[in-house]
């Protein structure tokens, strides 16, 4: 029988209760000791592991295993993971070439079967590929085998996976996945500027790396990285465009209050969409969006206790949360 969104809506809202409170949050904020996270995030059955990491993969497979059970449709994540295909590519394509395979280094899920991947890169068969990796997995080959820059491969793998991110995002006929992933694409943009805005990069190499997305002044952009990190941020300041320059003040401060700044955007921006929406696939997203802030956040404490940094400085580094 098939999934409706009226079941999946239901079932994910229900499921939304597990989600880690502002209250748990400031539990684990408290701890001085690993164990003590630890032992909370196992008695909270929020996951199984001697560790974080592995508390953390633990509940993210129960996660994917659950949206794949009641999701109608499970293409609607398709945007989200491609990233992880990208990765997969890069790790066994570097692999291939030094002769030392990374297996533990590839993610899941994924749209592309890693046997695939293989297939293509070792028998250069990249018509086996899916259509919007074809060319520039092609491409990445050429670079890393001829030119040895593993730099330049990234980027043509990096810029191909943001043009189908939002190419797909268009096909889920929803307004906040669209304003989702164009912003997750115009802040990808920024930070490429902005590293080489400091490496020195060329306009050859920004090129082959920036993303055609709403909104993004490509060319005023390059002219401003050319000139230096100075002169870049001077430029992004003056922008409008998805709170750039708000983001860019924050940079001004230190990198990671910019990175805190971004997350929180998209995160605000899901829990306005999705948390209201009480059909289609934005509930869902949100479900999903809201277990991958967890995350990021428990990383954040956990990094915090290991180097005993105060702890008015881990709450200042937390993320906005979707419970």
């Amino acid at each position: 029988m098939s999934l409706s969104y009226e079941f999946s809506v239901g079932s994910v809202r229900a499921r939304e209760k597990n989600l880690l409170s502002s209250s748990d949050i400031e539990q684990l904020v408290s701890f001085n000791e690993i164990n003590d996270l630890v032992r909370y995030l196992n008695d909270k059955g929020y996951g199984e592991g001697k560790t974080v990491d592995e508390i953390l993969k633990s509940r993210s497979d129960s996660v994917w295993d659950y949206l794949k059970s009641v999701a109608p449709d499970f293409s609607i994540f398709y945007p989200f993971i491609i990233v992880n295909d990208a990765h997969n590519f890069k790790v066994i394509l570097k692999g291939i070439m030094s002769g030392r395979k990374r297996e533990e280094l590839l993610l899941s899920p994924s749209t592309i079967d890693t046997g695939v991947l293989i297939k293509a890169i070792e028998h250069k068969r990249f018509d086996i590929l899916p259509e919007w990796m074809k060319k520039s997995a092609e491409e990445a080959y050429e670079i890393i085998t001829h030119k040895t820059d593993a730099r330049e491969c990234d980027a043509v793998i990096d810029k191909a996976t943001m043009e189908e991110m939002l190419r797909l995002s268009k096909n889920l006929e929803s307004e906040f996945a669209v304003k989702y992933f164009n912003t997750i694409v115009f802040y990808s943009n920024i930070k490429i500027a902005l590293r080489c805005s400091k490496t020195k990069a060329d306009a050859d190499f920004l090129k082959k790396s920036l993303c055609e997305v709403d909104e993004f002044r490509m060319s005023s952009v390059i002219s401003a990285t050319l000139k230096g990190e100075d002169a870049l941020v001077d430029e992004l300041s003056k922008y409008s465009e998805y709170e750039c320059g708000k983001a860019v003040e924050c940079y001004k401060t230190s990198p990671s209050l910019f990175e805190k700044y971004v997350d929180d955007l998209l995160m605000k921006s899901a829990v306005e969409s999705c948390k209201r929406a009480s059909e289609g696939c934005e509930p869902l997203v949100g479900y999903f969006l809201g277990v991958e802030a967890e995350k990021k956040v428990i990383h954040i404490i956990e990094s915090g206790i290991k180097t005993d940094t105060d702890k008015e400085i881990i709450r200042e580094r937390l993320r906005e949360i979707y419970g």
